[in-house]
């Protein structure tokens, strides 16, 4: 399929749960292609949530969304090694940032350690969890 037929269908896609939002979908789309961010901003009811998660489902994606809150660790949102009495061993436990379209809601009210660790997976694309890194996931459009 040529890029622009699955740009034609992502935005089809989304399009058919949101309305009125073209210009942004088209700049997500832009976005994807060019292995970016996007910063949605709004007041509360708008369909920021809607639009992410529609836009996760056009590209056979994941999504999920992280409330930030001042009492959140970067473990929260990066994950972490824990011990599993059953195997006895350590077994990694991802967060929320290992997800195809991540919603961080609240941005400014994590405090910056926690902003931090959230903005290097987003540079870096992977997390180190115990000395050991993890590339985030791609879309597979």
């Amino acid at each position: 399929m040529q890029p622009q037929e699955v740009a034609d269908r992502i935005r089809t896609e989304v399009l058919r749960f949101v309305v009125g939002k073209e210009d942004v979908v088209e700049h997500m789309l832009e976005a994807l292609i060019a292995g970016g961010h996007v910063l949605l901003e709004g007041p509360p009811g708008v369909g920021k949530t809607t639009l992410a998660k529609s836009f996760a489902f056009a590209i056979g994606g994941e999504f999920k969304r992280i409330q930030l809150t001042p009492d959140l660790l970067p473990a929260d949102v990066l994950g972490t090694s824990v011990y599993d009495l059953k195997s006895q061993e350590f077994v990694t436990r991802f967060g929320p940032v290992f997800a195809n379209v991540v919603m961080a809601d609240e941005l400014n009210r994590a405090t910056p350690r926690t902003q931090s660790a959230f903005l290097e997976a987003m540079q870096e694309r992977q997390v180190t969890i115990d000395l050991k890194s993890h590339p985030l996931p791609s879309p597979s459009w």
